[in-house]
């Protein structure tokens, strides 16, 4: 997941050009359906990848494996529900959209159609490997990763007023693993999401 091979670098500008897209567009398009148009309106509603690529979750996404996109610009409060829940549906529809491509890139696989060691099939297990990596990465729960708007959705009014209050920290911490102390960041980010990864490469590909 993590290795600099050109075969690696080249399957991660797919995603980038693919995965990143399609999880931005799922914020705006999902957030459109509940009745906010902003994202809309500001041209975010596109599978555009200029419209909707970060230059830092960029190049994390090309060197790391994991990474992100250009923000969604979403108003809660124009939404047909509560904002918190609006929020949170909009937030989760991101990541889920990486988890829908990885589940059609491990279609070959279930039914047999390539080999495990074949180029194609190296190709579209690192492909899978990076839209997991993205999923799980954007769902934890550190603001302004997807993670804590969808926990902020789940959790009762008072205990999410507390998730609230971390917010402003949130960025803060995220730069000092990501950045400052980028080789503990990563062990400490693999370490929360690598159970829940090797259950869904499990189930994906029926190991």
């Amino acid at each position: 997941m993590f290795g600099l091979s050109i075969h690696a670098i080249l399957v991660r500008l797919i995603v980038l050009f693919l995965g990143i897209p399609i999880h931005e567009w799922a914020h705006a398009w999902s957030a459109y359906q509940l009745g906010d148009d902003t994202a809309s309106l500001q041209g975010r509603m596109t599978l555009n990848p200029m419209a909707h690529l970060d230059p830092i979750g960029s190049l994390l996404l090309l060197f790391s494996g994991f990474g992100w996109g250009k923000p969604v610009p979403v108003n809660p409060y124009r939404m047909r529900t509560n904002p918190r829940v609006g929020m949170a549906i909009s937030a989760a529809a991101g990541p889920f959209s990486n988890f829908l491509l990885a589940m059609l890139l491990a279609i070959p696989f279930r039914m047999n159609w390539i080999a495990w060691n074949s180029g194609i099939g190296d190709f579209l297990l690192t492909a899978i490997n990076i839209n997991l990596g993205l999923m799980l990465f954007n769902l934890i729960p550190l603001y302004p990763l997807d993670g804590e708007k969808v926990l902020l959705g789940l959790l009762p009014s008072r205990w999410g007023d507390g998730l609230l209050r971390l917010r402003p920290f949130g960025t803060l911490i995220l730069a000092v693993l990501l950045f400052v102390l980028p080789r503990l960041g990563v062990d400490l980010i693999w370490m929360v999401i690598a159970p829940v990864y090797g259950l869904l490469m499990s189930l994906l590909l029926l190991f």
